[in-house]
């Protein structure tokens, strides 16, 4: 007797393994092949083998821009979109909104000082985030340092804060993008995660559900970064771009340097802090400049012109916009942060300029103190994390303090310092850093 499965009672309009068999052969899939293979996966008819075998010869066979345009869509189409229409200026007319998304580095504490200074201006920001995983740091995790902040909100809470304090920086909703969860776990597993159709698929359906009217995508580049290679990460970037110009969403992409750690700090108490003395008109150079420069293009994609974001870190407008937007979601800005029980010192081996600092290594070593996760339902160290002395260009002497290890957990000292070993070069002095925080702009 043959076996009747409850899929089998539906009459499918395609074959999973005529589906893998176009893009193994590097053939085109049709609106309606992607449209299908999407929906079926996410109903459970096409098996986690059988797409982890597309998901390779994409990898291997690409997609062109049509192809990839129509994922995105699919993937969109598979749960909720966000409608922030209701959004009203003091003078009755519709409010802008304006997001930014970051491929992921060490360091990157961008999120948390832009987003209000954007708002000062009456651009709302909806700043949907995610948590760290691996060497990258997660936006909520940073956050959740703070005493009584809280990641999740509804909807109505999201508009709401949106409407009262014009920005919110939260957990996404598990109604946006569906299938990219399931798709994205699965890739994770398979050695698929470098496929550029999917990761600029991935990133822009979230991005597009959302229902922001213009993106800012900071792509990054360097040993911390997904990408590390330049040429990826601009075709990465260039589809992205792409994908929202069709889907109506004004974007731009900014490629920045990831070869070296954004700012002073990496963990994630740390992090709040440093982005605290940002908004208090402070702060490292390149995290300043890099705020200050996607708050400019933020507030040019949603036509807000003459806007001085300096300006607004300076007399501490931005800084008022973080409050309001910290104590609406419970926390208190004024709480003490957590700290790390234990600290160790890692000192300069020699006299000299400090040329390089390896991104991939910091971030490595504060994964391993605590700071990051291995899977998703590991748990944190808000105290954890690496505190840098010196960036690229500064003179060092033998013996004085480079960084400062943080942990709760001293057994994790050795390993951490283990990937250290190789994260700088000094040179002798008059030496210079090839350093360039911003490397092109793309449209």
């Amino acid at each position: 007797m043959t076996e009747t499965r409850a899929t089998d009672k539906i009459a499918e309009a395609f074959d999973a393994v005529d589906i893998i068999r176009v893009k193994r052969d590097k053939g085109t899939l049709s609106p309606e092949q992607i449209d299908w293979t999407i929906d079926a996966y996410t109903r459970g008819v096409i098996a986690d083998e059988q797409m982890a075998a597309l998901n390779m010869a994409i990898l291997l066979n690409g997609m062109d821009r049509t192809e990839i345009a129509r994922w995105t869509a699919a993937m969109i189409a598979s749960g909720e979109r966000m409608d922030f229409s209701s959004l009203r200026r003091p003078d009755g007319g519709l409010k802008y909104t304006s997001d930014k998304h970051s491929t992921g580095g060490v360091g990157d504490k961008i999120t948390l000082p832009l987003a209000p200074l954007v708002a000062v201006f009456g651009v709302a920001v909806p700043q949907l985030s995610g948590r760290g995983l691996g060497h990258t740091g997660g936006t909520l995790d940073k956050l959740e340092s703070i005493p009584g902040w809280r990641a999740s909100l509804s909807n109505d809470e999201i508009l709401a804060q949106l409407q009262d304090v014009g920005a919110v920086i939260c957990a996404a909703g598990a109604g946006l993008a569906p299938a990219d969860k399931k798709l994205y776990a699965l890739r994770d597993v398979t050695g698929t995660v470098e496929a550029i159709p999917l990761i600029a698929s991935s990133i822009m359906s979230k991005k597009i559900a959302e229902g922001t009217g213009s993106l800012v995508l900071d792509v990054k580049v360097g040993s911390g970064a997904f990408m590390k290679d330049e040429a990826k990460a601009r075709e990465l970037a260039e589809t992205m771009v792409a994908l929202g110009q069709d889907a109506g969403v004004n974007t731009v992409a900014l490629l920045t340097n990831m070869g070296t750690p954004l700012g002073l700090t990496a963990g994630n108490a740390i992090e709040v802090e440093e982005s605290v003395e940002v908004l208090a008109g402070g702060g490292p150079a390149d995290v300043v400049e890099l705020t200050v420069r996607l708050a400019e293009e933020m507030l040019a994609c949603a036509g807000v012109r003459d806007a001085d974001p300096a300006a607004a870190l300076k007399d501490g407008r931005a800084m008022d916009v973080w409050n309001r937007m910290i104590r609406a979601q419970g926390g208190d800005p004024a709480a003490k942060l957590p700290v790390a029980r234990e600290s160790e010192v890692v000192y300069a081996p020699a006299d000299g300029v400090l040329v390089e600092l390896d991104a991939l290594s910091v971030g490595v070593a504060a994964w391993r103190l605590g700071a990051g996760r291995a899977r998703k339902e590991d748990a944190v160290q808000a105290g954890a994390g690496v505190r840098m002395h010196a960036k690229p260009g500064a003179v060092v002497r033998a013996g004085e303090p480079l960084m400062t290890l943080l942990t709760d957990t001293p057994e994790r000292f050795d390993r951490a310092k283990e990937a250290l070993e190789h994260a700088v070069v000094i040179a002798p002095e008059g030496s210079r850093p090839a350093q360039q925080l911003i490397i092109d702009r793309i449209a």
